[in-house]
């Protein structure tokens, strides 16, 4: 009999990285201004670890679909919603940074619509989402906790993570908090749907949050 070694998955690449070590937050600051908005590298600080990222195909149709997803739940729930994108969430006292791939206001929506955040005075984003698909040597949940994030997610292109913040920490949970009615299953068909064709995608997507909200 031929033994036949099973194939690995194909390697999916979603994002070109470079890592600088020993980075002081003025140094980190100095490079954001140097780089200014208008940029498709974005830029993570974590105590002296900064991470340049430039996102490639891969990593860009997962981030627009999943806040695609994520739309249309806040509008079919009826929820509200302050879409901050990938503002940079700066913390000099932690001497952490970031720019994350989407981050919203939902529960807290109320206290920050219509202005500026500032996150001196303000509560950090109900929920920040992260397109890793290739190795990144930041432990983004660490970081996210460390500045409250209430809810984390974390997508490597074949998995996704839900992380919920419980005592100053994450613990990894099968459900989302802001959105209990949606199985992983639900967003791995959805992703893949889209890949085919988004429109159908969308509407199958958006007639089954319908349903369920029906049933509930």
């Amino acid at each position: 009999m031929i033994s036949v070694a099973p194939i690995a998955p194909p390697l999916l690449i979603g994002e070109q990285r470079v890592v600088f070590r020993d980075i002081t937050w003025q140094d980190y600051q100095q490079l954001l201004k140097i780089f200014g908005n208008k940029r498709a590298a974005r830029l993570t600080f974590d105590r002296g670890i900064l991470e340049i990222t430039k996102p490639l195909e891969e990593h860009e149709f997962s981030r627009c679909l999943i806040e695609r997803l994520i739309r249309i739940l806040v509008v079919e729930l009826g929820l509200k919603i302050k879409t901050m994108g990938s503002t940079t969430l700066d913390r000099s006292d932690l001497n952490r940074g970031a720019e994350p791939d989407n981050a919203y206001y939902i529960q807290n929506q109320p206290l920050v619509a219509g202005r500026t955040v500032d996150l001196a005075t303000d509560p950090p984003p109900d929920l920040v989402v992260e397109i890793d698909i290739t190795h990144t040597d930041i432990n983004k949940p660490a970081l996210y906790a460390s500045m409250g994030v209430p809810e984390f997610w974390r997508y490597d292109g074949r998995e996704w993570r839900i992380y919920q913040l419980e005592n100053s920490e994450y613990l990894e949970v099968s459900v989302s908090p802001t959105f209990p009615i949606l199985p992983k299953s639900k967003l791995y068909e959805f992703l893949a749907a889209a890949q085919i064709d988004e429109v159908a995608a969308e509407v199958n997507f958006r007639n089954w949050v319908r349903e369920m909200t029906k049933s509930n």
